[in-house]
């Protein structure tokens, strides 16, 4: 199982993205969720990213909501950890 690590940035988006909808908020929850136990499960639809965001990942959380992340690990640990970049629109976070 993966630790979830959210920027200062994914906070500000995720608050502004799911402020007005509760129901995309529990959405979103629960993908991130799946995100810990199976990074690569079918209903995320992971994918690597290119162009500009080249070494970063995006996965699917709803059908117009996606998360930029990266992957890393945790210098204590030695674990890796997901951690969480970006959540918006398709548009708006490629």
């Amino acid at each position: 199982m993966r630790q979830l690590v959210l920027t200062p940035k994914f906070r500000r988006a995720y608050r502004k993205f799911t402020r007005r909808n509760k129901k995309l908020r529990q959405h979103i929850d629960l993908a991130l969720r799946q995100m810990e136990q199976d990074l690569f499960a079918s209903s995320l639809v992971t994918h690597r990213l290119g162009g500009t965001l080249v070494g970063f990942w995006a996965c699917s959380c709803g059908y117009d909501c996606r998360v930029v992340f990266s992957l890393g690990f945790d210098p204590v640990s030695g674990e890796e950890v997901i951690v969480l970049l970006d959540i918006g629109t398709h548009d708006k976070v490629y």
